[in-house]
């Protein structure tokens, strides 16, 4: 059975962990070496991931079965004061994808975010991570609009928009 819990600010190193495991696997088809390097630098430092938690109002949750750590998501209710949730972020180790840990981590921001009153859920993909896409699309998510947004350091992240509209369920 997989566990989710809120990650404590104690736990965000296990965040890290996770990323940094997960990151080269997933996008080394899709992005530079020095592309993921600046990523996992600028989103999974240490104090960048507790400045998200303190001040942006992120949300992390740890999935874990039989005391080993799979994955985690990141998400905001009332994301841009609006009665949407955004999944900021959601890996889970490559080994063990396709186990459901995603779709479960997706059904307990769901729960969280109709809670709180929104009607939407959204994230943002890479537009080239075709099995992202496709999973996303297979649990009821849907493409919204595309962007491309300038991190810095002469990367871009090149996505997908996807929303998943919570009050049809």
């Amino acid at each position: 059975m997989i566990d989710i819990a809120k990650a404590t600010l104690e736990q965000l190193s296990i965040v890290q962990k996770i990323a940094h495991q997960t990151w080269p696997v997933t996008f080394s088809n899709i992005l530079t070496p020095d592309q993921i390097s600046f990523m996992l630098d600028w989103m999974y430092d240490l104090k960048a991931l507790e400045q998200q938690v303190k001040e942006k109002g992120h949300v992390f949750l740890l999935a874990k079965e039989e005391g080993e750590f799979l994955g985690f998501a990141a998400y905001e209710v009332n994301c841009q004061d609006q009665a949407k949730t955004k999944i900021h972020k959601i890996y889970i180790l490559p080994g063990t994808q396709g186990k459901g840990v995603g779709k479960s981590l997706i059904n307990k921001i769901k729960n969280i975010a109709i809670e709180n009153g929104d009607g939407c859920l959204f994230l943002n993909v890479n537009r080239f991570n075709e099995k992202a896409i496709e999973f996303y699309s297979y649990i009821g998510f849907y493409e919204a609009y595309r962007e491309v947004i300038d991190i810095g350091n002469g990367f871009i992240m090149d996505d997908v928009v996807m929303e998943m509209n919570l009050t049809l369920l």
